[in-house]
């Protein structure tokens, strides 16, 4: 997979990796169980500070999308690790939903346009995951 990282964009670099590696393990460029660079051979790779990917890695960890073992190393976690037993996922998918919508409307996107965007961005991870 390339991850992409854009030094001149405003999104906070760590959160850019955070990202491209969580859209990665969606579109199945990642599978579970595989391996990911060490934090210092993936900022080496990106150009970026050794503590700006290790942040990332952390926020990934922390969501449940990686675990780390010191024999292995980081691995892509199997979705049955990382299952909240609470509603800590549905609130944050629901909140980020919702600021997602208070844009689509305040740019002037109707409600069918919307879950339309939605439903192509969903099935583009199902296509190329497969």
């Amino acid at each position: 997979m390339i991850i992409k990282i854009n030094m001149q964009s405003e999104v906070p670099i760590y959160l850019q990796l955070r990202n491209e590696i969580v859209k990665g393990i969606g579109r199945g460029e990642f599978e579970p169980g595989e391996s990911l660079p060490t934090v210092r051979q993936m900022a080496t790779d990106l150009g970026i500070n050794t503590m700006t990917a290790s942040k990332a890695y952390q926020l990934l960890k922390a969501e449940g999308f990686l675990e780390t073992d010191r024999r292995k190393g980081t691995t892509i976690c199997y979705p049955t690790c990382s299952a909240p037993q609470d509603n800590r996922f549905d609130e944050k998918l629901a909140d980020e939903l919702e600021l997602l919508s208070a844009e689509a409307k305040f740019h002037g996107m109707n409600l069918t346009d919307f879950l339309e965007l939605c439903q192509r961005a969903f099935n583009e991870m199902e296509v190329t995951a497969k």
